[in-house]
Order: structure tokens, then C-alpha cells, then sequence
């Protein structure tokens, strides 16, 4: 491990860290945090209807996934793509696999993590992933489970967009600028051709969020112009010294 300020995005299925927090990986990347992302799973059963249709094996679509994967990855400048094969619909991790997860956070020791919205009854596998990180973040931080390694302090997880927000009971707090980087998410996106539907979905969905950054950043009093943002939901209280 280097001295660089760290970050863990854990994704159930390969393109969710794409669509959902792609800005966020690209901008913390280019200030210098070293971003990890682990996927749990490739998406081959659940979330790659378009390659099934062409008569691909299963094997073609994990196969396919993961280049994809890797691909967008580079393209965010992911500092470590983890890809923990694990199977979608549904997604199951069990003791060993979250043994697993927990070395790979103490492993980052990130500054704060990024997952599924807490609740998403489209999609059962990001609601348990997200179930399985808020376990896993504990773990890592009790002292008596592998003792004398470094345990995890306390870093903040924030639930990134959900697909149909409305019905997620899903309510951000934070909202990021990313047009900075946007083109590098969008590019990114396009090497997702697996769900080619939802490029310009999530386009929309970054234009609709800069409205929102802007309009609480100060609205028509001055607040700052923003093309591209990305919302997050915070777990965990925050520590301040000054409002």
C-alpha cells in the first residue's frame, strides 16, 4: 500500500460502477485517489439479455462482461478492478466470500466506499450487496476478527442512484459535479454494448442531477454552473467542526 488516499466502489453486477459512479471513480482518480473497484458478479445471467439473444454461451458472456468491464475500468482510471465471480440472479456470498471482501477492505483501507441503494425490488442482488458491504464494513473493523492486522476506521459508504428512483425510497444528500469528466464516463458507458439501452439514460439522468447541484449549490443567487452530476445517499453521521 502507498500513502495515496484510497477508495472502494463495490458493485453487484460488472456495469453498475459504470452507470451509477463512473464521474465519481474518473474524478477521484485524476485528483490522485487510488479507487478500487470490486464486482461481485459479471451480470451474464441477469443483466445481459442483448448477448443471450445472439446465442452466446455462458461462458461467452462472463467472458464478454469482464473485457467490458476491464475496458470501462481503464477508461475511469480504476487504480484496481477486483472481479470476485460470483453469479447474479440471484447473487450469494457466503462466509468465505465475505471473508474475502472483509481482506479486501482492510487490504484499500478506503476513505469511503460506494454501493446499491439500501432497498430495490427490481433488483434483489443490489439491495443484498449493499446488505452484505454495511456486514462486511463491521467486520473490518472489529478487532477480533483476524487480530493484529489493521483494522478499518470508519469511512463513509454512500448508496449511489438506483435505477427507478422514485420507487427506492432512495434520497440524496450529496450531489457531485462531474463534467470535468464526463466525457471519460460517457466513453466508458459505450463500452457497456451489452446494455447500449441505457447510455443515454444515464446521460439524461447526469443532466437531471446537474439541475439539482446547481439549484443547492445557490439556484439564481449565484449558484455554480454544473453540465453533469452525480447524487449519493450517506449511511453514516458525519463529523464536523463547523456548519
Amino acid at each position: 500500500m502507498t500513502d495515496a488516499k484510497t477508495a472502494l466502489v463495490i458493485s453487484a453486477h460488472a456495469a453498475d460502477f459504470v452507470w451509477r459512479c463512473g464521474g465519481a471513480i474518473a474524478l477521484h482518480a485524476e485528483m490522485g485517489v487510488e479507487v478500487t473497484v470490486a464486482c461481485l458478479s459479471f451480470g451474464e445471467r441477469g443483466e445481459s439479455a442483448r448477448l443471450w439473444k445472439e446465442g452466446k454461451s455462458l461462458d461467452e458472456v462472463k467472458a464478454i462482461r469482464r473485457a467490458e468491464a476491464e475496458a470501462a475500468a481503464e477508461t475511469l482510471g480504476v487504480h484496481a478492478l477486483e472481479c470476485f465471480d460470483l453469479g447474479d440472479y440471484p447473487l450469494h456470498l457466503d462466509r468465505g466470500d465475505k471473508d474475502r471482501l472483509v481482506d479486501l477492505i482492510r487490504k484499500v483501507q478506503p476513505s469511503f466506499l460506494l454501493s446499491h441503494s439500501q432497498y430495490d425490488p427490481y433488483n434483489t442482488d443490489h439491495m443484498y450487496t449493499t446488505q452484505v458491504v454495511m456486514e462486511c464494513r463491521m467486520i473490518a473493523q472489529a478487532w477480533g476478527h483476524n487480530p493484529g492486522e489493521k483494522v478499518l476506521g470508519a469511512p463513509q459508504l454512500y448508496l449511489f442512484e438506483p435505477h427507478q428512483t422514485e420507487q427506492m425510497g432512495w434520497k440524496p444528500d450529496t450531489f457531485l459535479d462531474i463534467t470535468p469528466v464526463w466525457d471519460r464516463k460517457r466513453a466508458a458507458m459505450e463500452q457497456m454494448n451489452g446494455q447500449v439501452h441505457l447510455w443515454d439514460y444515464y446521460t439524461r439522468v447526469a443532466q437531471q442531477r446537474a439541475n439539482h447541484f446547481k439549484r443547492n449549490s445557490g439556484g439564481m443567487s449565484g449558484g455554480r454552473d454544473c453540465q453533469y452530476a452525480e447524487g449519493f445517499q450517506s449511511v453514516y453521521p458525519r463529523t464536523v467542526d463547523a456548519l
